[in-house]
């Protein structure tokens, strides 16, 4: 039995989803984009396993610092 990885889209609204509650003050929108954004940088990447992990944390950061600045 093969497991097949989540596609681009789902992994992108599963972060979203888990991100969202964390900066309320930020539009989801927003949070999205980002999430897209960073995953998009990813694209390139061989090895796939961990890219959920590194979009998520790498997201974070730069949510952080947009909720800095608002």
């Amino acid at each position: 039995m093969t497991h097949e990885p989540p596609s681009a889209e789902q992994t992108i609204a599963d972060i979203s989803d888990r991100l969202t509650p964390r900066y309320p003050d930020l539009p989801a929108d927003t949070i999205r984009t980002v999430v897209s954004a960073v995953y998009a940088e990813f694209s390139d990447a061989k090895v796939r396993d961990f890219v959920e992990v590194l979009v998520e944390k790498q997201a974070k950061k730069r949510l952080k610092a947009l909720q800095a600045q608002a």
